[in-house]
């Protein structure tokens, strides 16, 4: 009996390796541009899309390579119009993202990771398995899905792209910094960098590692406490990647880049949101340029944890701002569908592997 050989996903192939391919294939070394524009440039999710291919050549890409595009398994519509997509990826794995319309922008957040191995207590990815890392192609093709529903639905572009989905995006470094390529190449979709944004829950050498690799999306750090107590609690990534490693990360990120970080803190009622935590955190956002996101709690099954009190929230935004710091308060969008910040874990669905 004959062994089955398994196919190789074309989107694997870097384009001097398609190219390759193609000439010691006795094709024309422009034919692998060709296919390249297909699978980027227009998201061609088969080989019979590639109209401007002889039949001949597509029966033999077909022979040869597969596209394992991701596909839409279910969507759910929140009362303000934010939408939950469950993504299905070709290994029948299922990871979440959400399509967030405001009236000046249509945002993409998008997952990195089938599950989640940092466990950080307050949030419900992290009770998730983490199953493995999703290559750049599937990262690529959740923001063209949503892309295709912001423009059915809404009628407007995709303008801001977030990775604060399912997993910790430095955690599969290599493939989300692909994705953002495909995603801001000309060969790609064209969208800007400064439209990107990675979000990370702290990890100091990968920190430094997006600086050398002059990346030019946005940081944002998940920092929920400045100091190393409290967010050992909550965040027990912080035990081995301290705030002292994270800041001489952050300004080694700001020297070689000069780009803003963004600080992303989650007020809990009774553990972070006194005064006295606004002026750690104030401290904290002294160590490189930056701004804040004060963001609601949006509650989860496995934990107990809840939502600051209005006039807490108020009086820790306003200390920070009379201390001159940058200051957004997030309200939750998508919250009824479980959509929000901090609750994607594939609730209502099963995976299918």
């Amino acid at each position: 009996m004959m062994a089955v050989v398994k196919k190789k996903d074309i989107r694997s192939l870097k384009p001097d390796e398609l190219k390759k391919v193609f000439v010691e294939n006795g094709e024309k070394a422009f034919r692998a541009k060709q296919v390249h524009e297909w699978l980027w440039k227009k998201s061609a999710r088969t080989f019979d899309e590639m109209t401007n291919l002889s039949k001949d050549l597509r029966e033999w890409l077909k022979e040869q390579f597969v596209i394992n595009p991701v596909t839409i398994a279910n969507q759910q519509k929140s009362n303000d119009g934010t939408i939950k997509i469950g993504f299905k990826l070709h290994d029948g794995h299922l990871v979440e993202g959400v399509l967030i319309p405001t009236s000046k922008r249509i945002t993409a957040c998008i997952s990195s990771q089938v599950g989640c191995s940092l466990s950080c207590a307050f949030c419900a990815t992290g009770f998730l398995d983490r199953k493995r890392n999703i290559e750049a192609a599937e990262i690529y093709d959740q923001v063209v899905l949503i892309r295709q529903l912001a423009e059915e639905l809404y009628d407007r572009p995709l303008t801001n792209i977030v990775y604060m989905g399912m997993g910790e995006p430095l955690l599969n470094y290599s493939h989300v910094f692909k994705s953002a390529e495909y995603v801001t190449a000309e060969y790609g979709l064209n969208m800007a960098s400064k439209r990107i944004t990675v979000s990370t829950a702290g990890i100091p050498k990968m920190i430094k590692k997006l600086a050398d690799d002059d990346a030019k999306f946005n940081l944002a750090l998940s920092l929920h406490a400045a100091n190393d107590e409290k967010r050992d609690k909550i965040m027990p990534i912080n035990e081995s990647n301290t705030l002292e490693a994270l800041a001489d990360s952050l300004k080694y990120y700001y020297e070689k880049t000069k780009m803003m970080v963004t600080y992303e803190y989650i007020v809990f009622n009774n553990f972070n949101d006194s005064l006295e935590d606004a002026e750690e955190l104030y401290q904290f956002t002294k160590v490189v340029p930056s701004k804040v996101n004060i963001i609601e709690y949006n509650p989860i099954d496995q934990a107990d944890f809840v939502n600051t009190e209005e006039d807490k929230l108020d009086k820790f935004a306003a200390y920070l701002e009379r201390k001159g710091v940058n200051v957004n308060v997030r309200r939750s969008r998508g919250k009824d569908i479980d959509a929000a910040c901090g609750q994607l874990a594939n609730k209502g669905h099963k995976e299918t592997a």
